[in-house]
């Protein structure tokens, strides 16, 4: 018996292992399927626990780590190590001394090494899940090691093989739903605050390297700067179908060049103007900043947060790369370049201290100005990709937990399981980005947009990784106080800092994000209010077993999937099916997608099939995790279920030859596939909140995509049965 799937009671037939399928099965395909008693409890379908297959590339040579590393230049850093374009200029500095930028410098000093270094580059990358970054993933480990999980009954958590004991804190969240209940909005806003950096990061950054054009020729106008940026950034988005292994193959150059230049520009600036800089590294000087300034000193942060802009993408941009190739790009070039061209702007500063406004292209020497404009303006394309691939990866994830409309997922990659593009996602993200850029075409307005976004994001990275450190990992308590009080002051302090800057352009990623919860939130309501309908009014067995009995019920030639939303029952809508049609195909196979809080199921655990007590009834579970493709072909999925039906008939201590002749007859004579296609009838007696909230989910779902397309099912085998739920 395979040592990862076990059977639900002592009578159950051997597991059905995956090299006796690839002997019976077509050619390459490599699908396992388990099978499972004959009892007539449907329960006994769902309780095959599923192993999670690991994305972690820990068989990649040293040598492909390291092309890795390269490529991740070109994705995943290039919000971060443009950061110097507009972090200066962001700051509304009023006759600054040489006291102040020391302080500056300093401060954003120990913000890259804190929070670059020690947060995301040390600890962050090691919390993936199985291979997935972002606050979403944070979110479902927990879900997977405690049960919290508030999410609809397709979901059941992923029972680790070596249980331990739970935690305080995770039987606090296990027994309070409000606690549930807030940790699920604290994941969303993070997903949503990091979509709307995925709108922010490429406008900022393109803008701002644009601006260089104006210096050169004044008469360059704002408004041609805008179009060209927009112009730009269209390009850039209609690149992404491409994949971002090609993205970044042919990006990963630009951001080589962008990272080596800057620097050496940094030491000649430093050599040149203020050779003791490196001074400021004490924290001396932070504490004689906030001295000296005051309340404008605490303004002044919400300008220099925006050095750390881009590092989210590290733990975002997990699922394209992987936390090894990350740490390695980071240690070794992007950490000491930001440190070194940040001190060259400084010292640059210190001697021309009312440069500020254009603190980057005033900070470059003549002599290499165009060369420098023309690779500061490719590397600002470059810096949008990490949080457009970002977008694309928590999109994914959302989507699979079913917090989010189907959206049209596409794998770009066949080796890096966690590269997807959403063709959908991305041109709404190309609408408002240009959107955002030529209505709020001041980067000092678009700058305080992005500073919400930077810490908001930050503040929920470092309360989601405290729960896992203390849940998960059972860190020491000392060791997680130390990290929550340390990254929650800071991340607090600057979070207060830019709240001050809502009212100027801080407000846009709010909007955004309050339009993206209030998406997901209507979503999750009606397939909420949908699932309770159907388990509530679900057939059972003994149900069916009556219906088939009436003489009115015909059993017609041919195969039918039925696909069900529930496991443990069938769906209403076979009833109304039946009391309608007066017919059941003689084959009938009740189907049920069930997802997983993984990132991958095991192949030889993806399908599971079992006979269900009554002649030509039979049930299938398909199961798969947020970073799985469903994109099988619908005939091969009917041979892949077909064929582990007759090898669990034929483990079977009831094996009947007939079975299996009846199963090879019923595909020749054709395959449906038959879905409800139901809708909420709102009556009289609906409160208001109901009334809207699922006429919001109506129209969402008119608009979203069919979960049937996915298994790649032949329009002509279609069938819809339409019934309305009673709201």
């Amino acid at each position: 018996m395979d040592r990862h799937l076990r059977p639900h009671d002592d009578h159950s037939p051997p597991l059905t292992r995956s090299h006796d399928l690839e002997a019976a099965g077509p050619a390459g395909d490599d699908v396992g399927l388990s099978a499972s008693s004959c009892d007539d409890d449907l329960n006994g379908l769902i309780t095959t626990t599923a192993t999670t297959t690991t994305l972690d590339h820990k068989g990649r040579g040293k040598w492909e780590t390291v092309v890795l590393a390269y490529k991740t230049l070109g994705v995943v850093f290039g919000g971060l190590v443009t950061s110097p374009l507009y972090v200066y200029p962001s700051m509304q500095l009023k006759s600054p001394t040489e006291e102040n930028y020391l302080g500056i410098f300093s401060i954003m000093f120990w913000t890259l090494t804190l929070i670059g270094v020690v947060k995301y580059a040390s600890i962050a990358v090691r919390a993936d899940d199985q291979g997935e970054g972002g606050t979403f993933a944070l979110y479902s480990l927990l879900c997977r090691n405690i049960n919290i999980d508030i999410l609809s009954s397709k979901r059941h958590r992923a029972i680790s093989s070596s249980p331990q004991r739970i935690s305080r804190l995770g039987k606090f969240f296990e027994e309070s739903l409000v606690a549930r209940r807030v940790l699920l909005f604290i994941a969303i806003l993070g997903m949503c605050m990091l979509i709307g950096d995925g709108v922010l990061t490429p406008a900022i950054s393109v803008l701002s390297a644009m601006e260089g054009i104006k210096a050169p020729f004044p008469s360059f106008k704002n408004s041609m700067v805008e179009l060209v940026s927009a112009i730009i950034l269209i390009a850039l988005f209609l690149l992404q179908k491409f994949g971002t292994s090609k993205v970044s193959f042919l990006f990963s150059p630009i951001m080589g060049a962008w990272t080596l230049t800057t620097p050496m520009v940094g030491v000649y600036r430093i050599i040149k103007h203020y050779p003791g800089i490196y001074k400021a590294i004490s924290p001396h000087y932070i504490f004689t900043f906030f001295w000296r300034n005051g309340k404008e000193g605490w303004l002044l942060l919400s300008g220099t947060i925006l050095c750390i802009t881009g590092s989210e993408a590290m733990f975002a941009d997990l699922g394209h790369f992987d936390g090894t190739s990350i740490q390695i790009a980071f240690f070794c070039t992007i950490y000491p370049s930001l440190i070194l061209t940040y001190a060259g702007q400084t010292a640059y500063l210190i001697k021309n201290p009312n440069d500020h406004a254009d603190g980057f292209y005033k900070f470059i020497p003549s002599a290499v100005y165009w060369p420098m404009f023309l690779i500061a303006t490719l590397a600002a394309i470059v810096a949008s990709q990490s949080l457009i691939s970002a977008t694309f990866s928590i999109i994914k994830q959302a989507v699979g937990l079913d917090y989010f409309p189907r959206v049209k997922i596409v794998h770009t990659s066949t080796r890096q399981e966690g590269e997807v593009y959403a063709p959908e996602v991305n041109y709404i993200l190309m609408v408002i980005c240009v959107a955002v850029i030529l209505v709020f075409g001041d980067g000092a307005d678009i700058g305080n947009a992005f500073g919400v976004v930077v810490t908001m994001v930050m503040l929920i990275t470092t309360i989601l990784l405290t729960l896992v450190m203390i849940i998960v990992w059972r860190t020491p308590i000392l060791l997680v106080t130390l990290y929550f009080v340390v990254f929650f002051l800071m991340e607090g302090v600057y979070v207060s800092s830019v709240f001050t800057k809502i009212p100027e352009g801080g407000w846009i990623p709010f909007a955004i994000s309050i339009m993206l919860a209030f998406i997901m939130f209507g979503w999750f309501y009606g397939r909420q209010r949908k699932m309770q309908y159907e388990l509530t009014h679900k057939i059972d067995l003994d149900r069916l077993r009556t219906l088939l009995s009436d003489p009115g019920i015909q059993r017609v030639p041919g195969m039918c999937f039925f696909y069900s939303n529930i496991q443990d029952g069938l769906t209403p809508v076979l009833g109304h099916y039946m009391k309608n049609m007066r017919s059941l195909h003689r084959v009938t196979i009740f189907t049920t997608l069930r997802y997983l809080l993984v990132p991958k199921v095991a192949q030889h655990e993806k399908i599971i099939v079992k006979k269900l007590g009554l002649r030509g009834v039979y049930g299938c579970v398909i199961q798969y995790g947020y970073a799985d493709t469903l994109n099988l072909n619908g005939d091969d999925f009917v041979q892949q279920v077909t064929e582990a039906l007759q090898i669990h008939i034929s483990n079977s201590s009831g094996y009947a030859e007939d079975d299996i002749a009846e199963i090879q007859e019923a595909k020749v004579a054709g395959v449906v596939h038959v879905r409800g296609k139901t809708k909420f009838h709102i009556g009289k007696d609906c409160g208001w909140f109901d009334r809207s909230m699922l006429a919001f989910y109506e129209v969402l779902h008119s608009n979203c995509r069919s979960s049937l397309p996915a298994l790649g099912i032949p329009l002509k085998q279609r069938i819809e049965v339409g019934m309305l739920y009673e709201a």
